[in-house]
């Protein structure tokens, strides 16, 4: 398949590219970018004019859940709602069911998903089996079988030694290790930031510190074993400034934040709309507006969509009873963009938090339109408003806090290796 995508403004943050040129595709791959190769002869020509076209964007955190909870998604639905968010790589963790800490489950979930040819999908492998805490995974045999890191996910690593031991075996070997920084303890039966609005709701607390001490653990290991380590959804003021330090001081240390933590805070909560139950927590004004600018001087790294796709009826619960997540493939752009037009940032910088940055972060080849690379492409109408609702959303989860609001940047076109798999 040969693709000509003419008229549009091409923006390659990695390739330093922002101007108004046509992008040539054949065999799975960006053949040229301005004029055409000789010989070329599309079989299909997108007129991107008004347009933006950019590299297929890459999300660090998209939970597919399969295998195990069907029920709330499948394979299917949620790599049809990236491709109709303009995401064409992405990093599922492990907290499927079953655990992804056998190779065979990876290799299986990694050939699902190229069947269905709709997205890149790389998976993080469990850190400890059983997302227990207790005993190490066979990393080495999971990188084989395709994994790019491994994470803990949400689940509790108490055991300090068991932290220890993982990255030093993740530093022998070069892997990266994956964390949420918060204490189980102090995060306890907690399922709101511990500040004024919990007070009024009556609603128990997680306090900022649970993640500055969990990274004061996780930064410290990190500096003895020499482990690169991805410290994931970043969500307090203070445990930004201790990374951004640690990472003055060399360590090998980056973050992302989830694109919700970008523009919500704790009063987002209402009067208990469960649509805001998230983990980490929305905290304070003071907090967001901190991190708004961690991620526009670049001590955050990039910005995920932390999709979690929920059944109704775990949402319609109260909100200390509901499960906590939202969906996020189809409102990564588009939360991105008005993050850049609220703070200033220039779109080819924006662009870079969910393209380039967040593939290096992965280690993979994506997130860039340069000659040769693979034919992942993103095209969408940066100006162009759309309703975020239950029709409009592919994904199986509808369970967001943006549901009702208009958001500007449509996807137009989404190609993956070369093959269209969404065009609107």
């Amino acid at each position: 398949m040969k693709i000509h995508i003419k008229n549009g403004r091409l923006i390659d943050p990695k390739n330093n590219i922002d101007a108004i040129q046509d992008l040539f595709i054949a065999a799975g791959r960006v053949v040229a970018i301005g004029n055409p190769p000789a010989d070329f002869h599309a079989n299909q020509t997108l007129d991107a004019s008004g347009q933006i076209v950019c590299p297929g964007l890459v999300d660090l955190s998209a939970r597919l859940r399969e295998p195990g909870f069907e029920y709330k998604a499948t394979l299917e639905s949620e790599l049809r709602a990236a491709a109709a968010g303009g995401i064409t790589s992405l990093a599922c963790p492990p907290d499927t069911d079953p655990v992804l800490d056998e190779p065979g489950l990876v290799e299986m979930l990694k050939h699902r998903a190229k069947l269905l040819n709709l997205a890149h999908v790389y998976p993080l492998g469990a850190l400890t089996r059983q997302l227990e805490g207790k005993n190490l995974t066979e990393m080495c045999e999971l990188t084989e079988a395709g994994c790019v890191g491994f994470s803990h996910v949400t689940a509790p690593l108490i055991d300090t030694q068991v932290m220890r031991r993982a990255m030093q075996y993740a530093s022998t070997f070069g892997f990266t290790v994956w964390l949420h920084p918060e204490d189980s303890y102090l995060a306890r039966n907690g399922v709101a930031h511990d500040g004024e609005v919990a007070a009024r709701l009556g609603l128990t607390g997680i306090p900022a510190s649970a993640e500055t001490i969990a990274l004061a653990t996780i930064l410290a290991l990190a500096q003895e074993t020499g482990a690169r380590v991805h410290l994931c959804r970043i969500s307090s003021r203070d445990g930004l400034e201790m990374l951004r330090k640690a990472r003055q001081q060399g360590l090998p240390v980056s973050c992302d934040i989830a694109a919700n933590h970008l523009h919500l805070t704790e009063h987002d909560i209402g009067f208990f709309d469960p649509q805001c139950h998230l983990k980490p927590p929305l905290r304070s004004q003071r907090d967001r507006d901190a991190l708004r600018q961690g991620l526009a001087d670049g001590t955050i790294n990039a910005i995920c969509s932390d999709h979690t796709p929920v059944d109704d009826d775990a949402k319609l619960a109260p909100f200390a009873e509901s499960e906590p997540g939202a969906t996020g493939l189809e409102l990564l752009l588009p939360l991105t963009l008005k993050w850049a037009q609220e703070s200033g940032t220039p779109l080819v910088a924006a662009l870079a938090r969910i393209t380039s940055e967040p593939a290096a972060l992965l280690g993979i080849d994506a997130g860039h339109l340069g000659e040769g690379a693979c034919a992942d492409v993103c095209v969408f109408d940066a100006e162009e408003y759309w309703k975020v609702d239950r029709q409009s959303l592919l994904s199986q989860g509808k369970n967001t806090p943006f549901l009702g609001l208009e958001l500007a940047g449509k996807v137009r076109a989404t190609i993956v290796a070369g093959h269209l798999v969404h065009q609107a």
